[in-house]
């Protein structure tokens, strides 16, 4: 969570907590004691209802959901990942509070995990984007195959975003270590070579900054307006329910936005901090700081987020929750009470084919737009 590098004029580590300017070193305590107070509470937050719904995402659909398109694997992977994301969690609050007490391998696995479903968990919201487009734009007949070559590709997919994940946080499993920080604390930083020091995490920042933010939003803005513009001209689907999917879109995209662009403002300012030494201030250099925790903290707060936007608001996940609810009921000796679903917004935009007959088996596979 912290960097460490070598400043090539002076050969003085420094770290993001106590810089060497020109005129003394700037002291960040008071940058640590908020750090101390402000993370756990957020990490603990985020753990606690992040926990909730993932893990009830993971329960739905590995015991009643059958996985009938790639968005349905995406969601999955996406709730193991922000389920590993928030598992690292405790360990930063704590170093946050104590600093690092559990030793190098411990830091090096941590950080490792962090990074890699951090940028793992925005990859695969740009693969279900992807496929959501595909299912509505490029598939106007309604309906896909879910043969064993069609899933092995959905693995296939899936796999190749967690490598190119886990590329991302090799830097960290290589790098990670425990040093001596300030005022006699132990401290998980990535501590990289003189050699390569300043380009390598201004670089690392860069391609994390492309990878987890821009290329996501890119393919998520556009994937969403060809979606958008397809359901606003599907014909036979009411005006509300068109209005009600273009809502739930927008609120993806945004929420997607506001969460991440100020963390990735930021990171992009450190990088170019890094680059070309532009803050010698030792005000400046604390309230980027603070910047940096508080972002950062709102940008894990979208692992809480996903599953309401991408399985809850699903007619089919909804349906197994509350099937799920009254079981457990029953077994509890409760009379089930009997729950009147809301219907979902499920719209099957077979452009070519208005008059394609509505029935169907519940595992019949289809490309319908469900929101």
């Amino acid at each position: 969570m912290e960097d460490y590098y070598y400043d090539e004029e002076n050969f003085n580590l420094t770290d993001s907590y106590d810089y060497n300017y020109e005129h003394g070193i700037c002291d960040k305590e008071a940058v640590r004691s908020f750090a101390s107070i402000f993370l756990p509470v957020i990490y603990t937050l985020v753990l606690v209802v992040g926990l909730a719904g993932n893990a009830l995402v993971v329960v739905v659909y590995t015991s009643r959901l059958r996985l009938r398109t790639l968005t349905d694997v995406c969601i999955l992977n996406l709730a193991f990942s922000d389920l590993l994301l928030l598992f690292t969690l405790p360990f930063w609050a704590a170093d946050a509070v104590h600093g690092w007490r559990l030793g190098s391998v411990a830091c090096k696995l941590t950080s490792f995990l962090y990074s890699t479903n951090f940028s793992c968990g925005m990859l695969l919201l740009a693969c279900v984007s992807v496929d959501r487009y595909r299912s509505v734009v490029q598939n106007p007949t309604g309906r896909t195959g879910t043969g064993p070559r069609v899933r092995r590709l959905w693995y296939l997919v899936c796999l190749s975003l967690w490598t190119v994940a886990s590329l991302l946080g090799l830097p960290e499993l290589i790098f990670s270590t425990v040093k001596h920080s300030h005022h006699h604390r132990m401290a998980c930083v990535a501590i990289y070579p003189a050699s390569m020091a300043r380009p390598a995490k201004a670089a690392l920042q860069l391609v994390e900054v492309t990878l987890r933010f821009v290329l996501p939003f890119l393919v998520m803005v556009v994937c969403y307006c060809w979606v958008g513009w397809a359901l606003s001209r599907a014909a036979g689907v009411q005006r509300d329910r068109k209005w009600r999917a273009l809502r739930v879109l927008l609120a993806v995209v945004a929420v997607f936005l506001l969460t991440q662009l100020p963390y990735n403002v930021v990171k992009l300012c450190r990088a170019m901090d890094v680059i070309y030494m532009l803050v010698t201030d030792c005000e400046v250099s604390k309230g980027l700081d603070r910047a940096h925790q508080v972002t950062e903290s709102l940008a894990l707060s979208h692992a809480c987020i996903n599953p309401v936007l991408y399985a809850f608001i699903g007619s089919s996940f909804r349906g197994h929750v509350l099937k799920a609810a009254k079981h457990i009921g029953q077994r509890l000796g409760r009379p089930p009470r009997h729950v009147t679903e809301e219907p979902a917004v499920e719209i099957a935009l077979n452009t070519h084919n208005q008059t394609q007959s509505q029935s169907g088996s519940e595992d019949q596979d289809t490309s319908t737009f469900t929101i």
